[in-house]
């Protein structure tokens, strides 16, 4: 499993015009499930991504988790992440690392739902 976060002030994620989802001050996380993830690394992804300290305290100083600023995330697949880049493949993506949506669905879900 592997995230990557990028702090924001708000953030969107549109489809035909649809807003799927939306944040205000938060997180975005993109994030990648492969083949042998389990339900314990979706719990320890999340409590990671929400103790994370990246936003500034009343010092000016990056010591406040998402969770401690009042913050939401928003979580967003990313398959691109899990994607073997060390195999001579061309520049085609490769499925064999990527786990099943429906599994997928519930680490999202879970992730997302963590609370501090």
């Amino acid at each position: 499993m592997i995230a990557l976060i990028q702090r924001v002030s708000e953030a969107n994620v549109t489809v035909d015009g649809e807003i799927l989802g939306a944040i205000g001050k938060g997180l975005v996380v993109l994030l990648g499930v492969e083949k042998g993830d389990t339900d314990a690394d979706a719990a320890k992804l999340a409590h990671k991504v929400r103790g994370y300290r990246v936003f500034e305290d009343d010092n000016g100083k990056m010591n406040v988790n998402v969770s401690q600023h009042g913050g939401e995330l928003l979580v967003i697949s990313q398959f691109t992440l899990a994607a073997d880049t060390k195999r001579e493949c061309g520049r085609a993506s490769r499925g064999h690392r990527l786990m099943k949506q429906n599994v997928c669905t519930r680490y999202f879900v879970r992730i997302a739902s963590v609370q501090g």
